[in-house]
């Protein structure tokens, strides 16, 4: 799944849909993420966090 429409996704989706990438593409790497699918790291983390997500770099997941 392309993350280029992000910002128009359900937070809680979009935060299932990073964390598998997250898992499964890019060993829990945020900046690697966000450099791939070229998407902005602060949209993404304040739209997350709006939800109430926060970014645990040693889980390398948002919860």
């Amino acid at each position: 799944m392309n993350l280029a429409n992000f910002e128009k996704m359900d937070p809680n989706m979009l935060m299932s849909i990073v964390n598998m990438k997250l898992r499964d593409n890019f060993s829990g790497d945020l900046d690697k993420l966000v450099n791939y699918f070229d998407i902005d790291k602060e949209s993404l983390e304040t739209k997350l966090n709006k939800a109430g997500y926060d970014f645990l770099p040693e889980a390398g997941q948002f919860r």
